[in-house]
């Protein structure tokens, strides 16, 4: 049977991009899209390039008939996604793709996102949106919390590692180059065309990134104590795209190994052959996730890259991917296109 969809925020990059990947799934049908400045507007008008499909019209949230919804994504701002969800139908399963479930405890959520969380409960509720560590949680739960694509691009390189314990994990470096639309749709300075163009920059220095938590919360988990690693993204003048460098003290060949072993029946995950390193266009606008390994001239030391796309692996794949989980539906339905190149 069709399932059918809601996206709440259709109007930014994340919401968009839910809509041209669920325009080729066979298996659930947009019954309503919402879009509080853009209501009543149809979504060729916001969106040109999705002209070509009969979607309903932009309408406001208190507009949805949630009775006739079998699954909602939430593509709004951190906090004003906690204030929305908590209103919805308790029996409506819902993916988010904000902020504002990521972290478990209310007190980290306050110390990175700068206000109390609104929706305590809920928060304890969600499950963690990364789909190959929490699959099992993911087919069970009612709430997903999508993951940062900053933070979901780091923790696919490092997560295996730290599992394995073949990493010092006292000296994790990362490195983040990240295209633009990761900032969101709104109109910020310092994205005009004439600020950002022919430059790059880097930004949340001295660790003030908010995915900070995300790794903060995860790898200490993983590791049993606390690991707190060094994080720096950079922003670049592309539109997709993350490139994440980590460089590690530790074994290249025995940290290839863990990786191409944890990785090898995934099917969104593909491990380089040793010594080769990825480019953000060999995943341009798909759900994958690619992963290279090189020894450092200095013995024991490694560098690791991945990339994905920021708005479908990084954000709206992801939640297409944990949707289908959710529903009982095979993981990878409508999401294994090939990437696009040039």
């Amino acid at each position: 049977m069709t399932k059918r969809i809601a996206i709440l925020g259709a109007s930014g990059y994340t919401g968009a991009e839910l809509v041209r990947l669920l325009a080729t799934h066979p298996e659930f049908r947009i019954v309503a899209l919402t879009g509080e400045r853009k209501a009543g507007q149809p979504m060729a008008s916001v969106f040109p390039f999705l002209r070509h499909l009969d979607l309903p019209d932009l309408c406001r949230i208190d507009e949805v008939d949630f009775a006739s919804v079998d699954l909602a994504f939430c593509a709004l701002p951190h906090a004003t996604s906690q204030a929305v969800i908590k209103d919805l139908p308790r029996n409506l399963k819902i993916v988010d793709l904000s902020a504002d479930f990521r972290l478990r405890d209310p007190a980290a959520y306050e110390k990175w996102y700068g206000q109390p969380h609104a929706a305590p409960d809920l928060q304890t509720e969600a499950v963690y949106g990364l789909t190959e560590f929490y699959r099992d949680d993911i087919r069970a739960a009612r709430l997903v919390a999508g993951t940062g694509c900053n933070a979901a691009t780091g923790q696919y390189i490092l997560r295996p590692l730290i599992e394995a314990g073949c990493i010092d994990l006292d000296r994790i470096i990362l490195d983040l180059k990240c295209g633009v639309s990761g900032a969101g749709r709104s109109l910020k300075e310092n994205l005009l065309h004439a600020e950002l163009s022919e430059g790059t920059q880097a930004y949340a220095l001295g660790g003030t990134h908010r995915h900070l938590g995300e790794f903060d919360q995860e790898f200490s988990a993983i590791a049993g104590r606390e690991v707190r690693i060094q994080f720096t993204p950079h922003l670049l003048p592309m539109n997709r795209g993350i490139l994440a460098s980590a460089w590690l003290d530790g074994d290249p060949q025995r940290i290839h190994a863990v990786l191409m072993d944890r990785y090898c029946a995934e099917s969104f995950l593909h491990v380089l052959p040793f010594g080769t390193t990825p480019s953000t266009h060999d995943v341009r606008g798909s759900n994958f996730v690619h992963i290279g390994v090189v020894g450092d001239r200095i013995p024991g030391r490694a560098l690791v890259v991945g990339v994905l796309d920021n708005l479908c692996k990084g954000s709206s794949g992801q939640a297409v991917q944990n949707a289908n989980l959710m529903l009982g539906l095979p993981e990878t339905t409508g999401l294994m296109g090939a990437p696009v190149f040039p």
